[in-house]
């Protein structure tokens, strides 16, 4: 008789491996994603997300909305508001003003360590709320309004 392996437990024995990881790698901020997860471990979608839980229980590792999962450092300061606010930032801490060029969805991706899908749905929510104008494949984006410190907050 073949020896089959337990399912019972190995998001325990995936959520060690993580935090083993994270452990072994101090500059280590992001979980790996889901994807690579199932794939390395070769397991579902299901016992990656319990794995998930288990490291947030933990307190080892919390999700991000529109970003991958962050690690939970002790003492490390991190910024947890929504990703349109703290694109919404650079309008202040740039000086830039009405009428201006702000930086594209690639430029912004690359600086938020995000996706480019990701940063466009953030950009979206500042063009619903009047922040900026325009945009689109090949438009250049601008700033439509300086926020105040009651909408930055």
């Amino acid at each position: 008789m073949s020896q089959q392996a337990n399912p019972r437990g190995t998001f325990l024995k995936i959520a060690d491996a993580v935090k083993r990881q994270i452990e072994d790698d101090p500059d280590m901020t992001e979980l790996p994603s889901l994807a690579e997860v199932m794939r390395d471990h070769k397991v579902s979608r299901g016992v990656a997300l319990r794995a998930f839980g288990v490291l947030r229980q933990e307190g080892v590792a919390e999700p991000a909305p529109g970003e991958r999962w962050r690690v939970v450092r002790a003492g490390a300061r991190v910024d947890r508001r929504a990703l349109d606010q703290r694109i919404s930032d650079i309008i202040t801490t740039e000086g830039l003003e009405a009428g201006e060029a702000f930086p594209s969805a690639s430029v912004l991706a690359e600086r938020f360590g995000v996706s480019r899908p990701t940063v466009a749905k953030a950009l979206e929510k500042l063009e619903a709320a009047g922040v900026l104008a325009g945009g689109g494949q090949g438009k250049v984006r601008t700033v439509r309004t300086v926020p105040t410190r009651e909408e930055r907050s």
